[in-house]
């Protein structure tokens, strides 16, 4: 039987799938492995940050040092250089319509001479009032993109944030510089930021003020906030019974138990 020129062509065909596969490989690892571009990083912080989220578990197990809180963000404007201005507002989940913090965030990639990837920074807006529940409200009744350009006020404070190692919660993390920004409310006279990313765009927030002797003056002294998701449709009403009979939506006991807890940066 003539079986040679059979199995050099066997061999040969072999060898045209070897490659072949060889080759793919190559491209999908190199398609895996691309390297994510500093906007990238920018887009992601930026869509992890934007949307509704609440503290409620978090003051659920610990009423004595978190309120639940509402946090609401969302796009507002594109600067000329990419960058991305979105609309942040505070407000206690029981009273969503009464923001008691309200900025402008800006979103971009850290300056190629930085050891960072991205830049957070936050703005005091011209005329509050006007942008009070801007994200609830219709895009045809909310101010127009360069509306809010010229709105932007002073700066007031910048987070610079990196990827997070492997292994950790984290996508991205970092903090304001170790000096933080000048701030002036309830005698500090500068204040402090921390910020976390996690998977499932859960935002963990940590914000302090000190005095010129180091003293802490406002802010949660036990740990950042953790904010998560609203829950979407179908998972059950965002409030339950324990959220009803807690203390922290009682208005009267805010007064008496803010101080430690939380208070607003002005």
């Amino acid at each position: 039987m003539c079986t040679g020129p059979s199995n050099g062509w066997s061999r040969a065909r072999g060898l045209v799938v070897k490659t072949l596969v060889l080759i793919g490989g190559a491209l999908l690892i190199k398609r895996l492995t691309k390297s994510t571009t500093r906007w990238d990083h920018a887009r992601i912080v930026s869509q992890a940050i934007t949307g509704e989220k609440f503290s409620k578990e978090q003051a659920a197990r610990d009423p004595d040092n978190f309120f639940n809180l509402r946090w609401l963000c969302c796009p507002a404007a594109d600067m000329v250089d990419g960058s991305k201005v979105l609309y942040f507002e505070q407000a206690f989940w029981r009273t969503p319509h009464k923001p008691f913090r309200q900025r402008f965030c800006m979103v971009k990639p850290c300056p190629k001479e930085m050891k960072c990837d991205v830049e957070l920074s936050t703005y005091a807006i011209r005329d509050a009032e006007e942008y009070k529940n801007f994200c609830d409200r219709s895009r045809d009744q909310r101010p127009l993109p360069e509306e809010v350009i010229g709105d932007v006020a002073e700066h007031l404070t910048t987070i610079y944030l990196n990827r997070c190692e492997r292994g950790k919660r984290c996508l991205y993390e970092g903090s304001t510089p170790p000096d933080g920004f000048p701030n002036s409310w309830n005698g500090a006279s500068y204040c402090t930021s921390e910020l976390a990313v996690l998977k499932n765009n859960e935002i963990h927030t940590w914000d302090r003020g000190y005095d010129d002797d180091g003293k802490q003056v406002w802010g949660v002294k036990n740990g950042p906030y953790e904010f998560k998701p609203a829950p979407g449709p179908g998972t059950g009403p965002a409030s339950t019974s324990v959220d009803m009979l807690s203390p922290l939506n009682f208005p009267l006991s805010i007064g008496k138990r803010i101080e430690g807890s939380f208070v607003l940066q002005e």
